[in-house]
C-alpha cells in the first residue's frame, strides 16, 4: 500500500485506532468521562485530515482520487460524506455524555458501539464493490442493535432493539440474495463493471436482483412501504442514539445508493426508475400523512424522515451532476437540522425517566423556561418544513431544480403536496413551545446546558443552520466539488 493510499484512508485508520484505545480504556478502568473524551478526540482527529485537505489542498500531500484495492475508492465524493458521518457521530457522542451521565448501568460500551458503527459508515460511502458494500452495511447496522436496546431495563428500548435486529436481518438477506443474482448474470462485483456488462439490454434476473437490493436498501432508509419499523425504533431508542440512526446511518446508505446508481448506470433500466418513482411518491405521501396526527415528537420526526428521503429519491431519479449536487445539499441540511432537533430532545431527556421528553405536551411553554432551546427547536422545525431563509429551503429548492431540469412533473407535484402537508404538522409542534406553560414540567434541561459538551454542539448546529439559510454559497461550493465522476 502506498503513502497516498494510507493518507486517503487516514480517517478510517484513525477511527479504528480510537476503537482499540477505547477498548483498552474500558478494560483497564471504567470511567465514563475518559471514554467519552477519548471518543470525541478520536472523531475530531479523524475529521482533521479532511479539514486540512479541503482548506489547504495545495500544501497537503494527498492526491485524489485513490483506489485502495478493488473495494474502496476515495475521492472528493467519499470525503464529503465521510465528513458528514463523522460530524453526526461527533454530535451524538457529545450529546450522549450528558444524557448517560446519571445512568446506573454500564455507560462506556455505548461509545464503543457508536465508533464501530461509524467505521461501517465510512466503509460504505467509499465502497465500489459488493463485498465492501455488504461488510460496511453490516458493520454500520449490527452495533445499532445494541445501541437501540442499550437501556435494557426499559421495555420500549429493548423492544426497539429487537425490532430493528429482526427486520434489519431480513433486509440484509434480501440485499445479499440480490447481489448473488446480479453476480450470476455479470460475473463481477464491481459497480462500474456491472454497468458495463449489462449495457446491451435488460435481463429479467438482473431486474429481480436489483429489485431485491432495492427492498433491502428501502428498509435501511425507511422508505414506504418498508417504513413500519421506523416510528417504533425512533420512539424506543435513547434520544442520542435516535439522532445517529436518523442521520449518519441513512446518509451512509443513501451515499452508497447514489454511487451504485451512477456507476452501474442503473438509470438505463426503466423498470427500476419506475419502481423508484413509486417508492418516492409513497414515501412522500405516507410519511407526511401519518405525521399529521402524531402527539409524539420522536414519532413525528420518524415519519418526517420517511418523507424527506422520498424527496431525495426525486433527485436520485433525475440523475446527472445537478441531481448529485442536490442530494449533497439536501443531506447536509437534513443532517444539521435533524441533529439540532434531536439535540434539544436529548438535553430535555434523561434515562432515569420512563421515557424521553417526546410527547408534544412535554414541550408546552418551553420558551418561557428555556427560550434559547425553544429558539433552536423552532429554527430546526422551520428548516425541516423548508421555510425560505432556512437551511431546509436550500435543499428542497435544489431537489425541485433537479426535477424541473429533467421534467419529472408527477414527482414534483408529490413534493409540493407533501411539503404543504408537512408545513402543518411542523407548525403544530412549534406552537406548543410558545403556549402557556404547564404548572409542573416533568422534563427540563439543566440550567447550565449551554456549558456542557452537548449544549456547545447544539449551539454550533444552530449557527450552521442559520448560515446555511442566509449564506449557503460556501457550502454549495463544497458540495459541488464533491461530485461523482462519469456524469
Amino acid at each position: 500500500m502506498t503513502l497516498q493510499q494510507l493518507l486517503a484512508l487516514s480517517p478510517l485508520l484513525i477511527l479504528s485506532i480510537t476503537i482499540l484505545v477505547v477498548m483498552l480504556a474500558i478494560a483497564i478502568k471504567r470511567h465514563h468521562g475518559w471514554v467519552a473524551t477519548i471518543s470525541t478526540a478520536g472523531l475530531s482527529l479523524a475529521l482533521l485530515p479532511l479539514v486540512v485537505y479541503y482548506c489547504l489542498p495545495d500544501s497537503f500531500a494527498l492526491r485524489l482520487p485513490q483506489t485502495v484495492t478493488p473495494l474502496l475508492r476515495i475521492e472528493n465524493y467519499a470525503c464529503f460524506y465521510t465528513a458528514l458521518i463523522l460530524i453526526a457521530a461527533l454530535a451524538t457522542t457529545t450529546l450522549s455524555h450528558g444524557y448517560m451521565e446519571g445512568y446506573r448501568g454500564n455507560r462506556e460500551e455505548l461509545y464503543l458501539l457508536l465508533l464501530l458503527s461509524t467505521v461501517g459508515g465510512l466503509v460504505l460511502v467509499a465502497s465500489r464493490h459488493f463485498a465492501s458494500f455488504f461488510i460496511g452495511l453490516e458493520l454500520l447496522s449490527v452495533p445499532m442493535y445494541g445501541m437501540a436496546a442499550y437501556l435494557v431495563k426499559e421495555r420500549r428500548s429493548l423492544e426497539a432493539g429487537i425490532k430493528y435486529l429482526v427486520l434489519s436481518a431480513v433486509a440484509s438477506a434480501f440485499i445479499i440474495f440480490g447481489m448473488a443474482l446480479i453476480y450470476s448474470q455479470t460475473g463481477t462485483l464491481v459497480f462500474s463493471d456491472i454497468g458495463a456488462s449489462v449495457a446491451n439490454g435488460e435481463r429479467i434476473v438482473m431486474i429481480l436482483g436489483g429489485a431485491m437490493l432495492l427492498i433491502g436498501i428501502g428498509f435501511k432508509l425507511s422508505l414506504a412501504p418498508f417504513h413500519l419499523w421506523a416510528p417504533d425504533v425512533y420512539e424506543g431508542a435513547p434520544a442520542p442514539v435516535t439522532s445517529y440512526l436518523a442521520t449518519a446511518s441513512k446518509v451512509a446508505v443513501f451515499a452508497l445508493l447514489l454511487r451504485y446508481f451512477v456507476e452501474a448506470h442503473a438509470y438505463r433500466y426503466s423498470v427500476l426508475v419506475d419502481a423508484l418513482s413509486v417508492l418516492a411518491i409513497l414515501s412522500i405521501l405516507i410519511g407526511n400523512v401519518l405525521a399529521l396526527r402524531q402527539e409524539d415528537l420522536k414519532r413525528l420526526l420518524a415519519y418526517s424522515s420517511i418523507a424527506h428521503f422520498g424527496y431525495l429519491l426525486v433527485a436520485l431519479i433525475a440523475s446527472g451532476a445537478l441531481a448529485t449536487e442536490a442530494v449533497g445539499i439536501y443531506l447536509l441540511t437534513y443532517v444539521v437540522t435533524t441533529l439540532a432537533a434531536f439535540g434539544v430532545i436529548t438535553l430535555m431527556s434523561s434515562p432515569h425517566k420512563d421515557h424521553d421528553a417526546e410527547i408534544l405536551f412535554d414541550y408546552r411553554g418551553l420558551f418561557w423556561k428555556h427560550p434559547y432551546l425553544a429558539a433552536i427547536l423552532t429554527v430546526a422545525l422551520l428548516s425541516l418544513a423548508g421555510i425560505p431563509l432556512s437551511a431546509g429551503f436550500i435543499g428542497k429548492f435544489y431537489v425541485l431544480g433537479a426535477g424541473v431540469d429533467k421534467g419529472l412533473w408527477t414527482l414534483l407535484a408529490a413534493v409540493v403536496l407533501g411539503s404543504a402537508v408537512g408545513l402543518y404538522y411542523y407548525l403544530r409542534a412549534m406552537v406548543q413551545l410558545y403556549l402557556r406553560p404547564r404548572w409542573v414540567m416533568p422534563f427540563s434541561a439543566p440550567r447550565n446546558w449551554a456549558t456542557n459538551a452537548g449544549g456547545g454542539m447544539l449551539i454550533v448546529l444552530m449557527l450552521v443552520m442559520l448560515v446555511l439559510g442566509v449564506y449557503p454559497e460556501p457550502f454549495i461550493t463544497l458540495v459541488r466539488a464533491a461530485g461523482l465522476s462519469g456524469q
